[in-house]
């Protein structure tokens, strides 16, 4: 995202919130996950009484830990590439294999997104086994947010790119490809 004289635009700021978002959630999702298994095994082992939600619950906060894990690793870009080939190419190569590398994560992105809003709006009505309170449809938004994300990481970076800026892997900070 462009930078004004004055610092950076409302936009750029906006998306880093966005992104420091992010990363908080998926820290307490972290920190739920972790409570919810203790407190499971807490109740069996200690107490010797089940939690018949225990395990559900734990487990769709896996899935969302992934995914959103997923978001802040994409943000920091930390997520597996094939850095030591890359860096081989002259940087016009490297500009082009960014780009299209880019689009593929964009594309892909683009089908979780896509897909998981449609298996986000066809569960809508259903209720998790062990928590009746709890509706599918607020599992599976997972997805489509996630997604949503990281396609916005994927613009802005395929947007750095373009610009002849190339996202470094310590961060969203950019290091120029001339």
């Amino acid at each position: 995202m462009p930078k004004e004289r004055g610092g950076p635009s409302v936009l750029s700021r906006l998306y880093r919130w966005l992104m420091a978002l992010a990363d908080v959630w998926a820290m307490l999702l972290l920190v739920g996950m972790v409570v919810v298994v203790t407190a499971g095994v807490f109740y069996r082992y200690v107490l010797n009484a089940s939690l018949i939600w225990y395990d559900e619950f734990a487990s769709y906060l896996l899935v969302w830990l992934s995914f959103y894990g997923a978001v802040v690793a994409a943000y920091h870009r930390r997520h597996i590439a094939f850095e030591t080939i890359v860096e081989k190419f002259r940087p016009a190569v490297r500009r082009w294999v960014a780009v299209g590398a880019e689009l593929c994560v964009l594309v892909f992105q683009g089908i979780l997104c896509y897909y998981g809003w449609v298996l986000m709006v066809a569960v809508r009505v259903e209720t998790a086994a062990s928590l009746e309170w709890v509706r599918m449809s607020w599992v599976y938004s997972v997805f489509p947010i996630s997604g949503g994300l990281m396609v916005l990481i994927s613009l802005v970076d395929l947007g750095r790119v373009l610009r002849g800026e190339m996202p470094g892997k310590e961060g969203p900070h950019l290091v120029t490809t001339e």
